[in-house]
């Protein structure tokens, strides 16, 4: 057998064995994992300027988006269906185990208050921002800005939950990514920015003159009660367990609730309550076992792979420009209420500009702002994204709801 199988990859020309498919899910699994971890890989090896503008995420997605559309891929195959009934709410699972609000608070105060604020703007300015551009854009549109509010209020784990809760095409999928990526690029410059305005937004909103010093020692006193190891084979498996264990009990009770056509079918309560349970999980001793983000991220980004792997390319390009139109107006109208949150709370520009990042970026820019402003507020930041992955799941479904009325 050895003999005939080499004998046969001799005979074929190169260029009919590199365009061989691949279709079994082992193949596809390869694919897409050496795909995600390429890229970090990348990254971290290179420290390419690039990866500051374009972030692993969008590559994650696009390389698999140009192998399925070129045939070296399938764009349909039983191993996407399986990911999305298991890798999905396993991640989700991992990512709310950690959720601290208790600690967010402690160190940011009134800041948690901005946040809220600024997942109140993503959730009216999704609907208004739909409503400039509607009339150049499909049908299913409602579904690519819900899809975008997932990210922009917790981040890609919730931008993945809610495209699993609304039935998100592969089309709108894609435009949510491209507007993930591309305002990001436009939304970061002017948080950092904001430092220089520090001052001057002070004197605006009020601020108390020793309030960043306060959140600076309240941040250590936290830092220094926190606890961070890496985690060992016990704590990996105890994470797969819980994670799966999770994700069955979510998938048994969702069969028995009520369909609330089109509003709440099977898959809507699967991830309502995978994100219930993985929230109560956060405020058990689950929640020291070291790893679970580290794990849930690999599992999100593997996610993000398959995403791209089912997306028709050519039928995203035409909406593109008056999407990212709609999602421009959206972010600006997002930071309207960051500002006017500050105002009322009497928060600084340092809170501010976290409390942005932690809707529209996640942890990752949380902390890339938080390092430009006050380096000893990374902690804090993180805390105060992680909140964002515990509201994300319901606050974008009643965007996905709010759009889905003005289309």
């Amino acid at each position: 057998m050895e003999a005939c199988l080499l004998t046969l990859a001799i005979e074929l020309p190169v260029p009919v064995i590199a365009a061989l498919p691949i279709v079994s899910t082992v193949g596809i699994l390869a694919t897409l994992s050496g795909i995600c971890a390429f890229f970090f890989w990348l990254e971290k090896s290179t420290g390419w300027r690039l990866f500051q503008y374009l972030p692993p995420l969008i590559f994650i997605y696009l390389v698999p988006v140009i192998l399925s559309n070129t045939g070296v891929m399938p764009t349909s195959s039983p191993v996407y269906d399986s990911m999305s009934k298991l890798v999905l709410p396993m991640m989700l699972v991992l990512l709310l185990i950690k959720v601290n609000v208790g600690g967010a608070v402690r160190v940011l105060g009134r800041g948690v208050g901005v946040m809220l604020f600024g997942t109140l703007g993503v959730m009216v300015g999704a609907p208004i921002g739909l409503l400039l551009v509607k009339h150049w854009l499909g049908p299913e549109a409602w579904k690519a800005f819900g899809t975008l509010a997932g990210s922009w209020i917790g981040g890609t784990g919730n931008m993945a939950a809610v495209s699993e809760m609304i039935d998100t095409g592969d089309v709108e999928f894609g435009l949510a990514v491209l507007g993930d990526s591309t305002i990001y690029l436009l939304w970061l410059p002017i948080l950092l920015g904001s430092k220089k305005f520090a001052e001057k937004f002070a004197a605006f909103t009020g601020v108390e003159h020793d309030r960043v010093e306060r959140m600076e020692a309240a941040a250590a006193a936290e830092l220094a009660v926190s606890e961070t190891k890496a985690p060992t084979t016990p704590d990996l498996l105890a994470l797969i367990c819980i994670a799966l264990l999770a994700t069955w009990v979510a998938e048994l009770l969702s069969g028995l609730l009520p369909i609330v056509d089109p509003y709440l079918s099977t898959g809507t309560w699967r991830i309502l309550l995978i994100t219930a349970i993985g929230i109560s999980l956060s405020f058990t001793r689950m929640s020291n076992v070291p790893g679970s983000h580290e794990l849930g991220m690999a599992l999100v980004y593997l996610f993000v792979a398959r995403m791209g792997a089912i997306a028709e390319l050519d039928r995203a390009a035409a909406q593109a420009v008056p999407f990212l139109v709609g999602a421009t107006a959206w972010i600006f109208i997002h930071g309207a209420f960051c500002v006017l949150g500050a105002k009322l709370l009497k928060v600084d520009i340092h809170t501010a500009a976290i409390a942005s990042a932690a809707n529209i970026g996640g942890a990752a820019s949380a902390s890339v702002v938080a390092s430009h402003h006050r380096e000893s507020l990374v902690p804090a930041s993180i805390l105060m994204a992680l909140i964002g992955y515990a509201i994300g799941n319901f606050a974008a479904y009643a965007t996905a709801l709010l759009c889905r009325l003005v289309m």
